[in-house]
């Protein structure tokens, strides 16, 4: 069974990663701070899925999105919001070699499929609540 994280789980799992250090790593030869299509050039196989951030009672979960303070949806600087698109549709997944942790989801739009990842920084991650 796949663990479900709130922000605070998510918090305190993005908190423990960064006390234990990262090492120099294959993961983040492109820069993974805001939201990217999947770059060929990551080793798939380097990483595990730890949780998700799905919430499995909303079976229509949201998609607004929260971006104060003119961040954009691609910032490196945007708020990283559970409860919020896409963050509500995104498994948390790990670097078995490195540590790093990141956030995966498939966008999904007329013609296209795109996998989309960013990895996960504890003083990017917020408690919004919908209204």
């Amino acid at each position: 069974m796949t663990q479900t994280f709130d922000a605070a789980a998510l918090l305190q799992l993005a908190q423990d990663a960064e006390q234990a250090g990262f090492v120099t790593c294959t993961c983040c030869k492109s820069p993974l701070d805001g939201w990217q299509s999947q770059p060929l050039s990551l080793d798939e196989s380097l990483l595990v899925q730890v949780g998700t951030l799905m919430d499995a009672e909303d079976p229509e979960p949201t998609f607004r999105e929260f971006l104060p303070a003119g961040s954009s949806y691609w910032s490196p600087d945007a708020p990283i919001a559970p409860r919020f698109y896409p963050y509500n549709r995104s498994d948390v997944w790990k670097c078995t070699s490195c540590n790093r942790l990141f956030l995966r989801y498939t966008e999904g739009g007329g013609y296209f499929v795109d996998r989309r990842i960013r990895s996960i920084a504890s003083k990017l991650i917020v408690d919004a609540v919908p209204e």
